[in-house]
């Protein structure tokens, strides 16, 4: 009973963390620390300005 209890408590969690990531990249967050020197990414994406 306790491994089922601690189960939904994990995966209430995992799904709070989603809800949130999602909330976030509708909203325009980034979870980008803004180094785009140290960026690893080669597509470019760094420095590029949305439109509204």
């Amino acid at each position: 009973m306790a491994t089922l209890i601690v189960g939904l408590i994990v995966a209430a969690v995992l799904f709070l963390a989603a809800r949130q990531l999602c909330k976030d990249k509708k909203s325009g967050k980034s979870s980008c620390g803004g180094n785009c020197a140290g960026c690893p990414h080669t597509c470019g994406h760094c420095g590029k300005v949305k439109n509204e």
